[in-house]
């Protein structure tokens, strides 16, 4: 624990450094427009990444901040290791503090028996926001419905940030993905701190943001984009390859009893722990919003990557609204191309439901 205060102390100067650089216009970003100078934007972007056998696995990083739904969403890419390279885990404060994501990453590393996946800790706290969290959502540590416990390997050496830094600046062109599942803290320090990064980045498939659906924080905002919006606008206007999974479609594909005890009728311990976890996840969204069954949000990013052709969507312009008021943090989606403005993101907006539960339940039987 005292190393990851330390390691989080490191974090918090290098943070406060690169937002102070920020505010004031310095260095490589402009405060005020949020376009990355350094690097022409991209005017077209990349058909999706499919996970083909035939080409070898897709090389992955996941940012993360487990999270219930997190937890189906790696073991889900974990169990996965002959369609998905996953290079690491990164973690960020979001559903809950940095401490708890970093140690629930741990946990879902040990459930899978993939010791070979390092995990970095990240970034501490949002760009310029007050932190949030989601505690009323996935319990106080980020986890029910099992037992919460140290895991034996500690984390990677090193932040999050500098991680992706080191390893996008060495990768090949356009050789990586980037999954994130919580706030785009991490990958929007590492862009401002070194937009050069860029270029390893084949693309971003993101589990955030709403438009049909509304919010599932404020009336107009999903959680991870009002988590940290500053963070979100970086991404959506790096100009980068980017698929993004909203509420729009995870609150059309839900769990219900019988697609649980499939989970748990595996007969493995990954299969029980999915199971045991979702049961009690579920229970705030099937309140909250009247639903017959809970949305696994971050889950399904996985899914798209291993079989796109279960999803729907189309190429649409999205902005955030980083201004305080009621709309703050909202993903700003023209999806009937009104304003004509250069389109910057892939936007889903439906998938085959029991498709992806059948996925689910064959890929987590791999695991232990």
């Amino acid at each position: 624990m005292a190393k990851l205060n330390n390691l989080l102390l490191d974090e918090a100067v290098a943070v406060h450094a690169a937002r102070r650089r920020f505010l004031t216009g310095g260095g490589k970003l402009l405060a005020g427009s949020l376009l990355l100078s350094t690097l022409p934007m991209q005017t077209t972007l990349a058909a999706a990444t499919v996970a083909n056998p035939a080409a070898g696995p897709v090389p992955l990083i996941i940012d993360t901040d487990p999270g219930a739904d997190d937890v189906i969403a790696i073991l889900l890419a974990l169990s996965a290791r002959d369609r998905l390279d996953v290079k690491a885990l990164t973690t960020v404060a979001g559903n809950v503090q940095l401490r708890y994501t970093a140690r629930n990453a741990r946990m879902v590393r040990e459930w899978a028996n993939r010791p070979d996946v390092p995990v970095y800790a990240g970034c501490s706290r949002p760009m310029l926001r007050a932190p949030i969290y989601a505690a009323e959502v996935h319990g106080a540590e980020g986890v029910t419905g099992v037992k919460i416990f140290e895991p034996k390997q500690p984390l990677a050496k090193g932040s999050a940030v500098q991680y992706l830094v080191e390893t996008l600046l060495a990768a090949a062109p356009a050789s990586l993905t980037i999954v994130t599942l919580g706030p785009q803290t991490n990958l929007a320090m590492a862009l401002i701190e070194h937009p050069e990064i860029r270029q390893g980045i084949k693309e971003i498939i993101m589990m955030g943001g709403a438009h049909f659906n509304g919010g599932n924080i404020t009336p107009a905002a999903e959680f991870n984009v009002f988590a940290d919006p500053h963070a979100a606008d970086v991404v959506f206007k790096s100009g980068l390859p980017l698929t993004v999974i909203p509420l729009d479609v995870t609150h059309k594909m839900l769990t219900s009893p019988e697609r649980i005890d499939r989970l748990r009728k595996i007969g493995n311990n990954a299969g029980k722990i999915a199971a045991d976890i979702l049961d009690a996840y579920v229970e705030y969204d099937i309140k909250q919003y009247g639903l017959p069954g809970g949305p696994v949000h971050d889950a399904t990013t996985i899914g798209y990557l291993l079989k796109p052709d279960m999803f729907k969507g189309r190429m649409v312009n999205v902005e955030v609204d980083t201004r305080e008021g009621p709309t703050f943090g909202a993903t700003v989606v023209d999806y009937y191309r009104a304003t004509k403005k250069p389109e910057n993101a892939r936007w889903i907006t439906e998938g085959d439901t029991q498709g992806f539960f059948d996925l689910l339940t064959a890929q987590l039987a791999k695991l232990p």
